[in-house]
């Protein structure tokens, strides 16, 4: 028995009907840059022209040591020939998740373009020095909310938050230095497959996967590291 109950005649469409065509272009083989990367980087520079809203907001899917898998939205700080980058609190659902098991994926959701991008790979922290200075560049207030949210444990209420905000703001006033907390960082996502996904019309998308060859260093800005693959939509 069907959970969803039609709307009336002159209410809004049923969720089974709500369907888009996917006919913005076509990905080929040939249409394909020599790296992961570079391919990466040609994508979102077109997100970021089409002005598509946090084009660098990528869905983290993590999975606890049980295998119970989770997911959320972080946003993208760096894509280089390591991998992805994303920072939080170690203290989070996702870092427990990813100190437990490494293994992870993310999804690039451009839906306005009919296109996304899948990478699977595995994670490990970022060294300190290197959070140290994404987190300095950081606005004063962010730098200010990491200290104030122990994130992802449960508190009374908002106020409790704000008390510990105004505290930080007392502490570490505008103009002033903010150092890293010893429990907030970042992670890389080294990838062992990046899929390029272009959605066509009747639902025939072209997915094309770069997979690391066997034995390969699966830096993203090696062309001899990767396999291409087509998948079947």
């Amino acid at each position: 028995m069907s959970l969803w109950t039609p709307p009336p005649k002159d209410g809004p469409q049923r969720l089974a009907d709500l369907r888009v065509s996917y006919d913005a272009g076509e990905l080929l083989e040939t249409d394909l840059a020599a790296t992961p990367l570079g391919q990466f980087r040609a994508w979102f520079a077109d997100a970021v022209a089409v002005g598509l809203p946090e084009p660098n907001a990528m869905i983290l899917a993590t999975a606890s040591a049980d295998a119970q898998p989770s997911a959320r939205t972080v946003l993208l700080k760096d894509a280089d020939a390591r991998g992805f980058a994303f920072y939080t609190n170690y203290g989070s659902h996702k870092s427990a998740d990813l100190a437990e098991n490494p293994g992870s994926s993310c999804v690039f959701p451009w839906f306005a373009m009919h296109r996304q991008v899948i990478v699977v790979g595995r994670a490990s922290r970022i060294p300190r020095d290197e959070a140290e200075g994404y987190f300095a560049a950081r606005p004063h207030g962010s730098r200010l909310g990491a200290w104030a949210s122990r994130q992802s444990t449960v508190i009374d209420g908002r106020t409790e938050l704000d008390a510990e905000y105004a505290r930080l703001q007392a502490q570490y006033p505008e103009g002033s230095d903010v150092p890293l907390p010893e429990f907030w960082g970042g992670w890389l996502i080294r990838p062992e497959s990046v899929e390029f996904w272009q959605g066509r019309e009747s639902r025939l998308h072209d997915r094309l996967r770069y997979r690391v060859a066997a034995g390969a260093s699966a830096r993203l800005d090696d062309p001899d590291a990767w396999v291409v693959e087509r998948l079947s939509p």
